[in-house]
């Protein structure tokens, strides 16, 4: 197996970038023109290759790649080039950036330059600036081998630091890097163009509607401050938060601000109005996301951009102005730009999504037996937690009860409170009294007392990294802990980290704690400041980092035989022949109820779905 490195220069200027454009729009637009490529095979001298369309096609074909390992850093651009402009579709795609994500945090910039320093391997250099609107044409003879030099060094710190960083780095890792940017890489998804045309008129009809329905100006609703008083015109006082980035408490009216949407349920239809009428007014992501899938579809095949390593726990994220991972999903209107994505003729989409993945992780984790077993034996533990709470026969549980047990298991696990739960209903549109949900959390607890253990071990184990001591919890030592003390500008540094199944670590940089009232509060370093760490948050970052290791097993399977198109939370999107669709469903299924061997004791089971375009696979 080859490993070749590779570097493309194309052409940019002021407003043609990637700063200002998408990754597929600027491939894909009428002025993209590549300058060169830097081609390092395995550990030879790099090659600095500038020519037409044509001469580098032939070039870059000349190679065997069905027989070789792609290196870039940044992947999901120059891989998208080769596969999508030069017909050229590697063995294995590996990337840096995505390598780097997962072994340093997404915290810490992940640029070749800010690498380089890092590892002390050189310098990337400057010569990238002096290109800035000139076509190949433009360059003189000179010119360009002093940009091919700047293209050959990037190459070579590429090369070196996969070296470096992928040495031990985990092979299914590696595979699993390379499944997340074929959805890219490699498109197979279809748009229905006729339907995002009309799911846009609609969209914007409806935005109009309701300013015309609510009877205030557009510029009332969308001003914070004047839309506080139309709020305390109908008695309503305006919700508030903390600033995350001043500190200082300022008006909650994002659509991520859960008082805020739970106004959509308030007794008042005025207040309804109001609040959806400003969600409509100030939320033009539906908008602008369907006019960027209107402009995808008329380049071609939908590229699914999705960030490996996205989040702290490994999670995957939406990448490229277009987050897959939260595309609507309720209502008619809410599911068409999931209808809207097609699997090409002759094929089906598989949806398959992980049943109560971080619920049974969590009962598996405290060893909470009676729920494990409840759940290995597929019963509705949602039933079972509202008989509990209400003290009804199971057979007497009303659709409402079930609806609040289901909430208390998904969403108490991590030591929510009182008050948070109650306004979680609340933002569901069931309205409890406080006392009435302390007493739910309280059973709740006294129910499943193995996970408030959990809670408290995790906290213990904050304790023991910042001393920087080592150790393990939960079955068979699952969750190995460590951490290294030393000192950084003179200061004290505790950097920790929880080793994950996957063999990567999930990490709490400078980690620090000072004495509060209940005892020791912890926190961490992140771009954004420090963020709070205690037991309950340990153990959702803990469940969904595991999760997360089952979920890359489980694609890893899948895509041994059927192609991934995406993914999104805890489930796989495959496509798949449609003349042996039972048979891979039933394969896809098989897969995404297999429990990994350093798991024994977690039962895992899916459900799945399937249709010719995604929306229909719900």
């Amino acid at each position: 197996m080859n490993l070749i490195t590779i570097d493309f220069e194309t052409y940019y200027d002021k407003d043609f970038s990637l700063r200002k454009m998408t990754t597929e729009s600027y491939i894909r637009d009428p002025r993209f023109e590549v300058i060169g490529v830097g081609v390092k095979v395995n550990n030879g001298a790099t090659e600095w290759a500038s020519g037409t369309h044509e001469e580098l096609k032939d070039y870059l074909q000349s190679f065997d790649w069905s027989k070789t390992i792609l290196l870039c850093h940044n992947t999901m651009f120059d891989g998208a080039i080769l596969s999508w402009l030069f017909d050229v579709h590697p063995y294995l795609l590996a990337d840096t950036l995505c390598i780097a994500r997962a072994l340093h945090g997404v915290e810490v910039g992940g640029s070749l330059a800010a690498l380089a320093i890092r590892y002390g391997i050189g310098a990337k250099g400057t010569e990238v600036q002096d290109a800035l609107g000139k076509r190949r044409e433009d360059f003189t003879e000179e010119d360009l081998g002093t940009y091919g030099d700047y293209c050959i060094n990037d190459v070579e710190l590429t090369y070196k630091l996969f070296n470096i960083m992928g040495k031990d780095f985990p092979k299914q890792e590696l595979r699993l890097i390379d499944c997340t940017l074929r959805m890219f890489v490699d498109p197979v998804l279809e748009l229905d163009l006729p339907l995002l045309k009309q799911h846009l008129k609609d969209t914007k009809q409806e935005k109009e509607d309701l300013i015309t329905s609510s009877g205030v100006t557009k510029k009332e609703l969308m001003s914070n401050p004047q839309f506080a008083e139309l709020l305390r015109a109908v008695g309503v006082t305006p919700p508030t938060k903390t600033s995350l980035t001043t500190g200082k408490e300022t008006l909650a009216f994002a659509k991520t601000d859960e008082q805020f949407q739970a106004l959509l349920e308030h007794e008042d239809p005025r207040v309804q109005l109001l609040v959806s009428s400003r969600l409509g007014v100030k939320g033009s992501l539906e908008e602008s996301r369907t006019q960027r899938f209107i402009s995808i579809a008329k380049r071609g095949l939908m590229p699914v951009p999705i960030r490996y390593y996205a989040a702290h726990t490994g999670r995957w994220g939406g990448d490229d102005k277009i987050n897959i991972q939260n595309l609507p999903s309720r209502g008619v209107n809410g599911k068409k730009l999931k209808s809207s994505m097609l699997a090409p003729k002759g094929y089906t989409l598989v949806d398959c999504d992980s049943s109560q993945i971080e619920a049974r992780v969590l009962a598996w984790l405290a060893e909470q037996e009676e729920l494990v077993s409840a759940f290995a034996a597929k019963k509705d533990v949602y039933i079972t937690m509202a008989a509990t709470i209400y003290g009804v026969p199971e057979d007497k549980v009303a659709k409402d009860q079930r609806f609040v047990g289901k909430t208390t298991i998904l969403g108490c696990g991590y030591g929510m409170g009182a008050g948070r739960f109650a306004d979680q209903l609340q933002s569901f549109g069931t309205v409890i009294s406080l006392p009435e949900s302390r007493r739910i959390i309280n059973i709740y607890r006294d129910t499943n007392w193995k996970i408030g253990t959990l809670w408290r071990n995790l906290q213990n184990m904050l304790v023991n990294m910042s001393r920087g001591e080592s150790g393990s919890l939960g079955p068979n030592g699952i969750i190995k802990y460590g951490a290294k003390r030393g000192r950084h500008l003179g200061k004290p540094i505790c950097n920790a980290w929880i080793r994950l199944p996957s063999g990567l670590n999930m990490r709490y940089d400078d980690l620090k704690y000072e004495q509060g009232e209940r005892g020791l509060e912890f926190s961490y370093k992140t771009r954004n400041g420090y963020n709070r760490i205690y037991g309950g948050k340990v153990t959702e970052n803990v469940c969904q980092a595991v999760a997360r290791c089952i979920i890359g097993e489980q694609m890893l399977a899948i895509a041994k035989k059927y192609k991934v198109a995406l993914t999104v939370h805890d489930s796989v999107v495959c496509c798949v022949p449609t003349d042996e669709l039972a048979e891979a469903t039933a394969f896809i299924e098989r897969c995404m109820s297999t429990t990994p061997l350093w798991a024994e004791g977690l039962p895992i089971t899916c459900e799945s779905g399937n249709g010719k375009s995604y929306g229909e696979c719900e």
